[in-house]
């Protein structure tokens, strides 16, 4: 289905979305790219939401399931660009590579996706089931799923495909990832005379010795939980020979299937008690994070920054019905799992959608300095969505 024309048009949109910086809060411009682009492509059901995330709905002449195809466009920033070889916005071709932030992730994901869905519906003249969709999701970055809830709740999709990198492989789930803060409270005194005071930094060292030895939680496909400091602060700052009156700890939590916000958390809760039990003046308090950013379209997104785990068994019909798709245009693909997080911690962690991932490059060029895209990894991508789309729509899948 990928002829050389074909390759070419791929390569060129590739390297065009990549010449478009579009960091967390700032993909305005590339949202405008994408919907001339669908337009261009014949699309008339398109849609920018509030947040700005952009979705184009390609019907086919039958009736079917509904299948989306998420992508975030939205990248981390480039924090120095001498440290990179080649233009981070230049999206240059080098040795068989795609050169440029956002390569991997996940602009690279987008663009063979949407060529995948103008091919299929060339080669099908539209005669296919149900519907395809594409989403291109702001804030991804910033907050996993969040922007994703407008998305499912409009689209009400049957199945949900993640492009994040997966070197070709067939993701069938994810951890998930929680901010726990953690806050000890003293009281401020003159460091010349301590005991006047109680530093609230020995009371969030004894408490951070204490999680430490915490049991964190296994699953046999998605591994190890994780419970890890992150940061920590401590007010006033600088000191100024005072002691400190406050300390603020945060955890990233990488959480698996059946954890919720309410015993994750728990362990710590108990922590706190047993030391206020111990020591009249403990004082400390967890909770989660909760962040607000500002979109490019004036709207605040905020939430709690918690992100459930998801996993699909392989045996799963639809999992086996993507996997056969895949096999079928060629491609050799393993069941694996993401151990990052992604919007899937939406479609699959809160909606119970049918989610699977797949998407070209590796995980560790995320997020790098020269990050960059393998062609041949974009276009097995596009031939991977190909065959998606045709098992999915074209198949006998029941549910």
């Amino acid at each position: 289905m990928l002829t050389k024309e074909r390759e070419v048009k791929l390569i060129d949109l590739c390297s065009g979305l990549i010449r478009t910086r579009s960091y967390s809060g700032e993909e305005k411009q590339i949202i405008l790219q994408l919907q001339q682009i669908f337009k261009d492509k014949g699309c008339s059901d398109i849609y920018i939401d509030e947040f700005g995330s952009i979705t184009a709905c390609f019907k086919g002449k039958r009736p079917g399931k509904k299948l989306l195809f998420d992508s975030h466009v939205d990248t981390v920033p480039v924090t120095n660009p001498t440290q990179w070889k080649h233009d981070p916005f230049g999206g240059d071709i080098n040795n068989g590579r795609i050169c440029g932030r956002g390569s991997s992730d996940m602009k690279g994901a987008l663009a063979a996706v949407i060529m995948a869905v103008e091919y299929f519906i060339a080669d099908t003249q539209n005669d296919f089931a149900g519907e395809i969709m594409i989403s291109g999701v702001v804030h991804e970055e910033s907050f996993e799923g969040i922007a994703s809830r407008n998305i499912s709740n409009r689209l009400q999709p049957d199945f949900v495909v993640i492009g994040e990198a997966s070197n070709l492989n067939l993701v069938r789930g994810q951890r998930g990832r929680a901010e726990i803060v953690v806050e000890t409270f003293g009281k401020p005194a003159h460091s010349a005379n301590p005991k006047a005071g109680l530093n609230a930094v020995y009371k969030m060292t004894k408490l951070i010795e204490a999680m430490q030895r915490l049991s964190v939680s296994y699953h046999p496909v998605l591994g190890q939980g994780i419970l890890e400091l992150t940061d920590i602060k401590s007010s006033p700052y600088p000191g100024l020979s005072v002691i400190p009156e406050y300390c603020k700890a945060t955890f990233d939590r990488r959480l698996l299937v059946d954890e919720t916000k309410k015993n994750i958390i728990a362990p710590i809760e108990k922590l706190i008690k047993k030391f206020q039990s111990q020591d009249p003046d403990f004082q400390a308090r967890v909770s989660y994070s909760f962040g607000r950013e500002a979109c490019y379209t004036n709207a605040d997104i905020e939430a709690e920054r918690f992100f459930p785990a998801w996993v699909y068994d392989e045996e799963e019909e639809f999992v086996q019905t993507a996997y056969q798709g895949l096999k079928e245009i060629g491609l050799d693909p393993e069941m694996t799992v993401y151990s990052f997080c992604t919007n899937g911690s939406h479609y699959a962690g809160e909606a119970g959608i049918k989610t699977m991932g797949f998407g070209p490059s590796k995980e560790s060029q995320a997020h790098v300095n020269d990050e960059y895209i393998e062609i041949s990894q974009l276009t097995g991508a596009c031939r991977g969505y190909y065959g998606i789309m045709n098992a999915l729509l074209n198949g006998n899948i029941r549910s």
